[in-house]
């Protein structure tokens, strides 16, 4: 329908200019737009918010490259590999529950741990002058596979990125600047999503992407187009913004999955 074509662009435009601005693949949003507003069933929003995160998150990443240079993020690549070393196999197993089991509980204890991020992201931590690490070395290490396999449970069970994670992650177990840890998310993201993807292919209610390609591709389209903007506003929002900002994101995700319940 023309109406959902144009409220697909819509939503896809407003949601991918949070993820280029802050580094999310903006689908903490989507998923409750894709049940509520466009009546998809729960596993089927899932994949298709997994299907359009990717292409959220491939994009965003280098429309950041303008004001965070790769050089800068390849002298982080230990971190990365820290947290990817547990949110690929963390994305497998979460795919593997979803399509077997989905309960309210488990909404429910998501929604709380975003609750207590966006808490510690107001109260516990200077955006501007990033704390020092809590852990180092080898306890950092392990400590740091451990929460990337728990961001990627999240973020298969949802559909989503995980940015709304792994920023605090970054930010608070490794002292990234709130910036840096945006893009560092995403390059953290799009492996971890392509994993859990190819879980979700597996199962025959992967074939709702087939069903609703056209719908995908539209609300896709106003994800890129908003994605772009959103890196470009990047470099003209001030860091102390970023963090409350990023904390009013997790609250209404929080609200919104709860609804779910």
């Amino acid at each position: 329908m023309r109406k959902n074509r144009f409220a697909a662009f819509g939503g896809g435009a407003v949601i991918g200019t949070l993820g280029g601005l802050i580094g999310l693949g903006g689908a903490e949003f989507r998923l409750p737009l894709l049940i509520g507003m466009f009546g998809f069933a729960s596993l089927e929003a899932v994949i298709l918010n997994k299907a359009m995160s990717i292409v959220v998150v491939a994009s965003a990443l280098p429309f950041r490259m303008g004001t965070i240079p790769f050089s800068i993020l390849m002298d982080h690549w230990s971190v990365v590999l820290n947290l990817l070393a547990g949110s690929l196999l963390g994305a497998w197993v979460g795919a593997g529950w979803a399509i077997r089991l989905r309960t309210a509980t488990l909404y429910r204890v998501i929604a709380m741990l975003l609750l207590l991020i966006a808490l510690l992201l107001v109260f516990g931590h200077s955006p501007t002058n990033p704390s020092m690490p809590p852990f180092s070395g080898a306890t950092q290490v392990i400590v740091g596979v451990a929460a990337g396999f728990g961001i990627g449970v999240v973020a298969s069970l949802l559909g989503v990125a995980g940015g709304e994670l792994l920023i605090p992650t970054l930010v608070l177990l490794f002292g990234i600047d709130i910036k840096l840890a945006g893009s560092l998310s995403l390059a953290i993201s799009l492996p971890t999503m392509l994993v859990g993807f190819t879980r979700y292919s597996t199962d025959q209610s992967f074939a709702v992407v087939d069903r609703n390609r056209n719908f995908v591709w539209v609300m896709a389209a106003g994800s890129l187009f908003g994605a772009f903007l959103g890196g470009q506003l990047v470099g003209m929002v001030p860091p102390g913004l970023l963090m409350p900002l990023l904390a009013v994101i997790l609250v209404i995700s929080v609200i919104k999955i709860w609804r779910h319940t």
